[in-house]
């Protein structure tokens, strides 16, 4: 929705900084653009004022200032500091910025114990969360703070295992400064619930730990070759198949299983191909999450459907989960349909799932062509250690996988990759697999023995880059 703004952009605040495009507005208060990335609260007479009874702020920490007839205050922000309605914050990125936000709950609560905060203003600046008096149903302070930490999921800050679960990142420990350090819950009280449900939890843990699930052991003489990649080849080889070959050597210094990780590029550039043959070389069992698997048109039943796959993997542990298209599960929470409640729902599930899976031997291998469209929360390292884009392939990438096709073929004297290999860079690898298999079909058609040249070349011919035509081949009516 459109805001009004109630100054013009350009307009000086009363510290100096020019005021921009309205982002967040309500009854009262607007916050605002400024030069070089910060924002600006900008309250009416009578919110500022209230404020100002309820002992939440001090008559100075706004700036007056008058446009027309309006009576109108104003506080800006560094970049570095957050201002954003509670309802829109992004997750804190380290511990840091997370108890910045439980001490200014507190401090809020110390002078005003009875207002609602779910839809209040974080003004980081003055580490106050100011609320807004809208007309909503009360959340507990718990929750708001449990909200704010995940990024959008409603989980109460005194569920301490389930909290720790999804902020793994942080570290239990930290978690726990931050919750006793907003005063929702009591350090001893959450102690507590993290014993209580270690204990609830440690039979079926028991129970339901993974089991040894019969795979073949990797071959150690026998290194993965992902012929047309040799730097993703490499990585591979260095931070999966290695570590799990020398599983024990590696923990004695602290390095567990393998982190998940998550490959970017654009359509047919051989992120597919890749995870399939990395599949095949490891032998373990493989789960697959994608629209046509999990996908519901029902509340709760994707991110219910999406743990069910993630429990599987890991009683089949060691396994992989696969996550085709990740944009279209772990799209922005802030961005579009990201913002609505299954899909923060979702992403949640995600956040708590993936450090999970890790622990339980399941590596974890997101695809997406739209990495820009993923929500930070997800990227942050401790859920996807690596994130590693896959360009189009080079003329010397295109030569390998020809070498690779065409190795075991009957194949004539002449064959020669080097005009293949120039014509095909750049192009998908799938448009190099179907040369081949089509110069083979033609030389067959032709009573060959073995694949020719002339009929490479042809084949090469007949199949123009899709980005160059605009769309493939019609056949009937047009």
């Amino acid at each position: 929705m459109t805001i009004e703004g109630w100054l013009p952009i350009g307009h000086e605040l009363p510290d100096g900084a020019r005021c921009g495009k309205p982002l967040h507005g309500g009854n009262g208060w607007q916050i605002v653009t400024t030069a070089g990335g910060g924002r600006a609260l900008i309250a009416d007479e009578t919110l500022h004022s209230r404020w100002v009874a309820s002992r939440l702020i001090d008559g100075s920490a706004l700036k007056p200032l008058s446009f027309g007839p309006a009576r109108l205050h104003a506080l800006s922000s560094a970049p570095s500091k957050m201002l954003a309605p509670v309802n829109e914050c992004r997750s804190p990125n380290n511990k840091s910025e997370a108890l910045s936000f439980a001490l200014a709950l507190k401090a809020t609560r110390e002078a005003d114990a009875e207002s609602p905060l779910q839809d209040a203003i974080y003004v980081e600046p003055i580490s106050r969360l100011l609320p807004t008096y809208a007309i909503t149903s009360r959340v507990d302070d718990d929750v708001v703070l449990g909200y704010w930490l995940t990024g959008g999921a409603r989980v109460s800050a005194k569920a301490g295992r389930r909290l720790s679960q999804m902020l793994s990142w942080m570290g239990s420990a930290n978690v726990t400064d931050v919750v006793s350090a907003s005063g929702v819950v009591g350090r001893a009280r959450l102690a507590q619930d993290h014993e209580e449900q270690a204990d609830f939890l440690e039979a079926e843990i028991a129970d339901q730990s993974p089991k040894p699930s019969g795979n073949r052991p990797i071959d150690s003489d026998t290194p993965f070759s992902l012929p047309g990649r040799p730097m993703l080849e490499e990585f591979f080889n260095e931070h999966i198949i290695d570590i799990v070959r020398n599983e024990e050597r590696y923990a004695a210094l602290g390095v567990g299983f393998p982190s998940a990780i998550a490959l970017h590029g654009p359509p047919g550039c051989g992120k597919t191909f890749a995870i399939e043959q990395l599949v095949e070389f490891l032998g373990w069992p493989s789960f697959q999450v994608d629209a046509s698997s999990v996908a519901s048109p029902y509340i709760h039943e994707t991110s219910k459907k999406i743990a069910e796959i993630f429990d599987k993997a890991m009683r089949s542990a060691p396994s992989m989960l696969i996550i085709d298209e990740m944009e279209s599960f772990l799209a922005d929470r802030e961005a579009g349909s990201g913002g609505s409640h299954h899909r923060v729902e979702e992403v949640a599930e995600f956040l708590r799932r993936i450090p999970e899976a890790g622990k339980n031997h399941v590596l974890v291998v997101g695809m997406t062509n739209r990495i820009e469209m993923i929500d930070a929360a997800i990227m942050r390292r401790g859920r996807f250690d690596h994130v590693i884009e896959v360009p189009p392939a080079t003329e010397e990438e295109v030569s390998a996988l020809l070498d690779k096709l065409l190795c075991d073929l009957p194949k004539d004297s002449g064959v020669d990759h080097a005009p293949l290999a120039k014509r095909l860079a750049g192009r998908p690898l799938s448009d190099v697999a179907f040369v081949v298999r089509e110069g083979a079909r033609l030389s067959a058609r032709a009573g060959k023995s073995k694949i020719d040249q002339a009929f490479l070349l042809s084949a090469l011919d007949s199949a123009p880059s899709r980005a160059d035509q605009g769309q493939g081949r019609h056949i009937g009516f047009v």
